[in-house]
């Protein structure tokens, strides 16, 4: 398929205009994710593929800085550690590659953001009941139908798309809000 330019710039912008009252939906995360760092807990972050890129900018944006100094935020994306995850996913099963480090890093009041274009994958599933089975707040961010991901969500950010392109672009927005809103609230030095 040979799509050009103006095809490809409509359909992103529908997936936006989609997008208007999504606040509604983010806001409860953002205050979700702010009562979990002013407890003193962590933030761990994952996915797959363009979602494990994700994982890592949310992260490096909530950890380092967003807009400006203040303190860091403790957030951890759960996709950097090549050791680790090539460990586990040899000895245990890549499905475990994320629930084996929630296992041994995850505590009560910390929330699991977990991005999943299509909802399904097995690895972030997995991820998300340990989660859940351990206290966690879960927040997840999908696709069109959010799949199996959706009931093991606490706060659940849905793109009505299919296209993991379009998703992810419309995700980056909604995750640039949070870190945004997150960091306006605690932004102080």
């Amino acid at each position: 398929m040979n799509r050009d330019w103006a095809t490809i710039w409509r359909e992103h912008q529908q997936v936006l205009r989609d997008l208007e009252g999504a606040g509604a939906v983010l806001d409860p995360i953002v205050e979700a994710l702010v009562r979990c760092l002013e407890a003193g807990r962590r933030v761990y972050i994952l996915g797959n593929g363009g979602s494990a890129a994700d994982a890592q900018h949310i992260a490096c944006e909530l950890l380092g800085r967003f807009r400006r100094e203040r303190r860091a935020l403790p957030a951890i994306a759960l996709t950097t550690d090549t050791s680790t995850l090539t460990a586990i996913a040899n000895d245990l099963g890549y499905e475990r590659v994320f629930a084996r480090q929630l296992e041994g890093l995850l505590q009560p009041g910390d929330v699991v953001w977990a991005l999943s274009t299509s909802g399904r994958s097995p690895n972030v599933l997995a991820a998300l009941r340990v989660a859940r089975e351990r206290g966690a707040v879960t927040v997840g961010f999908t696709g069109a139908t959010g799949g199996p991901m959706e009931p093991l969500c606490t706060h659940l950010f849905r793109v009505a798309h299919t296209a993991s392109d379009r998703i992810q672009e419309a995700h980056a927005l909604a995750y640039h809000y949070i870190c945004e809103r997150v960091e306006a609230t605690l932004g102080t030095p």
